[in-house]
C-alpha cells in the first residue's frame, strides 16, 4: 500500500505527528517528508502536531469535534457547541468550544476556531459521555445538562439570584426551548452542586426547570 492510500485509511482519524511518523517509518528523515506534503498541498497543518489530508487525498473528513478533542487534552466539547448540537439553543455555531482542565486558549486555525476554556476538578469530570458522532469518530462531549451548567459557571457577569433571573437568561437572551429543558435530568445535576462554581446561579437553574 503506497503512502497516499496509507493515509486515506486513516482519514476519518485526527492525522496526528505520531500516526503521520508511523506510516513513515520507511523514510530516514520523516518530518522532511511531512513538510514536503504539506507544501505540495496533500496535508494541511491544523496546528502543530496536527493534520489533516486535503481534499487531493481524499473528501473524507474528521469531525471537528473530535478534532477538537485531539487539539488540547484533556478537553471535551461543550458550551454552545454541545448546547447547539442537542438542539437547546436555536443558533448555528461557527466556534468549536470545549472544556479543559488546562489554561484557557484559543487555536485560529485553516478549519475554524477552537477555544477552551478551564473548569476545576472534580467538576471537570461530571457529565462527560462518549458519542459516536460519523463512521469511527467517537468524540468526548459534555452531556446536555453539564453542557448547561458549563455555560452558565463560564458566561462572565452571569449571576442568578432569583428564578426570574434564570428564566430571563435561559429563556429570553439563549432563547432555550421550554419542553426541552423539562427533559433535563435535574436530579443529576443536584449531584454536581456540591463540587460546582456558581452554586447559587445553578441552583436557581434548576428551580426554574423544576417549575416548567
Amino acid at each position: 500500500m503506497d503512502l497516499l492510500q496509507s493515509i486515506r485509511e486513516v482519514s476519518s482519524q485526527p492525522l496526528t505527528h505520531q500516526l503521520l511518523s508511523s506510516l513513515l517509518k520507511e523514510y530516514k528523515r520523516p518530518n522532511d517528508k511531512i513538510h514536503e506534503m504539506i507544501s505540495a498541498g496533500l496535508i494541511n497543518s491544523v496546528k502543530k502536531g496536527i493534520y489533516m489530508p486535503s481534499l487531493k487525498i481524499t473528501d473524507k473528513r474528521t469531525e471537528p469535534f473530535l478534532l477538537a478533542n485531539h487539539m488540547l487534552g484533556p478537553s471535551y466539547v461543550s458550551f454552545d457547541s454541545a448546547l447547539s448540537y442537542y438542539g437547546l439553543i436555536p443558533e448555528r455555531v461557527f466556534e468549536i468550544a470545549s472544556a479543559t482542565t488546562k489554561a484557557s486558549r484559543q487555536f485560529d486555525t485553516v478549519i475554524g476556531t477552537f477555544s477552551f476554556t478551564r473548569l476545576p476538578l472534580p467538576y471537570f469530570s461530571f457529565g462527560v459521555r462518549q458519542l459516536l458522532i460519523a463512521d469511527k469518530q467517537n468524540i468526548l462531549i459534555a452531556s446536555p445538562e453539564k453542557a448547561l451548567f458549563d455555560k452558565v459557571i463560564a458566561k462572565g457577569g452571569v449571576k442568578l439570584r432569583s428564578k426570574s433571573a434564570a428564566s430571563e437568561y435561559l429563556l429570553d437572551n439563549l432563547r432555550m426551548d421550554a419542553d426541552s429543558l423539562k427533559q433535563l435530568d435535574v436530579q443529576t445535576m443536584e449531584t454536581w452542586l456540591e463540587d460546582s462554581p456558581k452554586q447559587e446561579s445553578l441552583k436557581m437553574v434548576i428551580k426554574l426547570i423544576r417549575a416548567l
